[in-house]
């Protein structure tokens, strides 16, 4: 391969990737010649995606990785077969993610939102980083959303256990991936790792049409007001390939315009409340263990370069 494959000898994986979005961030990253990881829950349809992404930039190295996200025995074999894989991630782009207008509690007995949206990409990133230390310059894209404003986490109500909201749970999980990335480059600074956060724009996709029922058609009416996934997967691109952005982590975009997020997500004491909570409910920590990882973050350290 040449120059016109920029990826080359990258290792990319990516969540959600069977459509929307991660699909077409996939298909991207496979044009620029890079190995190319496709996470799905449905087997036949994480298969079938990988097949056509590899008929359509003949690139070979296009993988297929099948995981119920939502459940951390799942995500937990998915990092244990990546990494009997692969020694080494360049980029991990946590884009899975869902709302779920009638609670709903998951296989471990976790509000189905946090479980899929928050602790699945925590547990994931912790889980991968040997091979994101073993890259000699990894990103890690967590996509959140402009849906965070306006919203605040209670650390005493993670789950949404009074007065459940479907499209207040999604927000909260969008502002913890937002804390989860503020505190995610404090917490590997000094490695040749960056952590940044997105807001995709909203696209059209099947987002929300797991909800069936009546909400299904407001779905469908919702996206003709929506851009295509192909915008958003640019976006996800230029953060993890941008000469620009080497070293530069902790910072919130939307799509490619840098911009501030909430000023509650430049909260470092929640934001230490929420990681180390999900230190314990990802099972990383037992509660008495469970220590104050995030160093003090202001708001004018918060966007910086690496070192």
């Amino acid at each position: 391969m040449t120059n016109s494959f920029p990826m080359h000898g990258k290792t990319i994986l990516i969540t959600g990737a069977t459509s929307g979005i991660g699909k077409e961030t996939a298909r991207a990253f496979a044009k620029m010649g890079a190995v190319t990881g496709l996470v799905g829950r449905n087997r036949s349809k994480t298969i079938e995606s990988a097949n056509e992404i590899i008929y359509e930039t003949a690139n070979p190295q296009v993988v297929p990785f099948v995981a119920d996200l939502s459940s951390q025995a799942e995500v937990r074999r998915l990092a244990k077969e990546f990494l009997e894989r692969y020694n080494r991630l360049d980029v991990l782009v946590n884009n899975a993610g869902a709302v779920f207008i009638n609670r709903q509690v998951s296989l471990d007995g976790y509000e189905m939102t946090l479980a899929l949206n928050h602790l699945a990409p925590f547990l994931l990133t912790h889980l991968l980083m040997p091979a994101l230390n073993a890259s000699p310059s990894a990103r890690i894209i967590n996509v959140s959303s402009e849906a965070h404003r306006g919203t605040h986490i209670e650390t005493e109500n993670l789950q949404n256990e009074h007065g459940y909201s479907g499209w207040r749970a999604y927000n909260q999980t969008k502002l913890a991936n937002i804390y989860f990335t503020y505190g995610l480059a404090a917490y590997v600074d000094g490695a040749n790792i960056t952590a940044n956060c997105l807001h995709p724009g909203f696209v059209a996709s099947n987002f929300g049409r797991n909800n069936g029922g009546i909400y299904d058609p407001i779905f469908r009416i919702a996206h003709f007001a929506a851009i295509k996934p192909q915008v958003s997967a640019g976006a996800i691109t230029y953060l993890a390939t941008s000469p620009d952005l080497e070293g530069v982590t902790a910072r919130y975009f939307n799509r490619t315009r840098e911009t501030r997020s909430s000023e509650i997500s430049y909260d470092m004491n929640i934001a230490r409340q929420v990681w180390n909570a999900s230190l314990v409910l990802t099972g990383l920590a037992e509660p008495e263990s469970s220590v104050l990882v995030i160093p003090s973050m202001t708001r004018q350290t918060t966007a910086r370069k690496v070192q």
